[in-house]
């Protein structure tokens, strides 16, 4: 469904790439080892996790050995596994395996952690350490191939911890110039699909992705990959993205404030968001444009088309484009479902021919930015599935693509020294690009 998506959004562009993945390709490559505390990338903390089943894991509360079949069972323990089954419960595998059920409503009611064994799901693994009594003594429930729930006893209690395995991390880099479409070119280049979905997230107030990617724009990704066990399982962030289109080049750098929370600004420290989207749908096709003498469609005489119009499936999620409150919520003439949502003091925008209304919401609703308040469809005058987007000044029409929006809130002045360090390193290793001609 992705790649549908992706192929019909990004028309009209593919290529050629010079990409990589291999660590070579930036100077230095940060890869930590399983046998030492990783090293720390500027602005990027991790967490001390664990390496592999059978070797030494790190909690909280200490260091101890994961229990596997091949190297924890005691000469005296042994070791019974189960993948769990669709419909069985923690108790019936419990019964299964003649285990004390005292024991289990003992571990499902030891802190909020315990209550995650009773909600077990398909397909994952259980597994029970027993004495040669065939008493319980550890319950290892992995959830992931990262993280397990091990459930100890302790003087005829039980302890629960979360473990995980050691996550060693490095940084990759990606080049490409877009001639088939940014998805195509993008996963060639190395790219998972996570990432591309985040540089549309990313560059989103700048860039229309439907509507103003062109042949020969160029593409420059740092981004991190994460490995277990010496086996790559999963993305980490995009640390900086560069992005030239048409022409004009916008760069994103990855900053962590100390409260945790993740953002992306300008090299100078603006914030890439904006105070409004450039598209309350996404990926969309444009299928009309603002324009004060269009003939309407189905009354065919001129009238004025003030707004755009997204051709959408119906049910596609419609967005606000910015954060503001609903003031209207309803039928309007030949709008037919209407939300009209006012931001801030002298800016409204307003989204017609809705198939429905975003559940939960009613006039006076607090919205913010990127929620959904809607869902394409062709109520009221209209010919086929399509969302009209309409932004209004002080009450006056405004070209929703033609309007300059404002950075929200920059980095802070006391904050910019902290900030440059943090993000220099990332925004030094996208270039010049490789490819580009038309950096400015």
């Amino acid at each position: 469904m992705k790649n549908k998506i992706y192929k019909s959004l990004f028309l009209g562009i593919s290529t050629t790439i010079i990409a990589t993945t291999s660590y070579a390709l930036i100077s230095p490559i940060v890869t930590t080892s399983s046998s030492s505390i990783p090293l720390t990338l500027p602005g990027i903390s991790y967490q001390n996790k664990l390496v592999s089943d059978g070797v030494m894991y790190k909690t909280l509360n200490g260091s101890f050995t994961l229990p596997t079949a091949s190297t924890s069972a005691g000469p005296r323990e042994r070791v019974l596994s189960h993948t769990v089954k669709k419909g069985e419960s923690i108790s019936t595998i419990f019964s299964k395996f003649n285990l004390s059920s005292a024991d289990l409503h003992k571990i499902i009611h030891t802190g909020d952690q315990g209550k995650d064994f009773s909600a077990i799901m398909p397909k994952k693994e259980l597994s029970a350490i027993v004495d040669s009594k065939g008493k319980l003594q550890e319950l290892i429930y992995k959830k992931n191939n990262i993280d397990s729930l091990v459930a100890t006893r302790n003087q005829g209690e039980f302890t629960i911890e979360l473990v995980s395995k050691l996550i060693d991390t490095s940084i990759a880099k990606a080049e490409a110039t877009i001639e088939s479409s940014l998805f195509l070119d993008g996963t060639r280049a190395g790219l998972p699909a996570k990432y591309i979905l985040k540089l549309a997230e990313i560059f989103g107030w700048d860039i229309d992705f439907a509507q103003d990617i062109r042949p020969n724009d160029q593409l420059t990704v740092v981004y991190e990959k994460l490995y277990a066990e010496g086996v790559e399982f999963g993305t980490g962030d995009i640390l900086s993205a560069k992005f030239t289109n048409q022409g004009h080049t916008h760069t994103a750098v990855r900053f962590k404030h100390k409260d945790g929370s993740i953002k992306y600004y300008t090299p100078d420290g603006n914030s890439m968001r904006k105070t409004f989207l450039r598209s309350p749908v996404d990926f969309a096709r444009i299928s009309s444009h603002f324009n004060l003498k269009r003939k309407h469609p189905v009354l065919n005489r001129i009238r004025a088309h003030k707004g755009v119009d997204y051709a959408a499936k119906t049910g596609t999620p419609i967005k606000t484009t910015g954060d503001g409150k609903i003031i209207f919520r309803g039928r309007k003439g030949g709008y037919g479902r209407v939300v009209i949502v006012q931001h801030a003091n002298k800016y409204t925008t307003l989204y017609a021919h809705l198939s429905k209304y975003k559940k939960g919401q009613h006039v006076g609703s607090i919205v913010e930015q990127g929620q959904t308040v809607g869902y394409v469809g062709q109520s009221g005058l209209a010919t086929g599935p399509h969302l009209h987007y309409e932004f209004r000044i002080n009450g006056q029409h405004k070209n929703p693509l033609k309007i300059k929006l404002a950075h929200t809130e920059p980095i802070k002045p006391s904050l910019l020294t902290q900030f440059k360090a943090q993000t220099k390193y990332y925004v030094d290793q996208l270039g010049p690009s490789l490819l580009a001609r038309n950096d400015h």
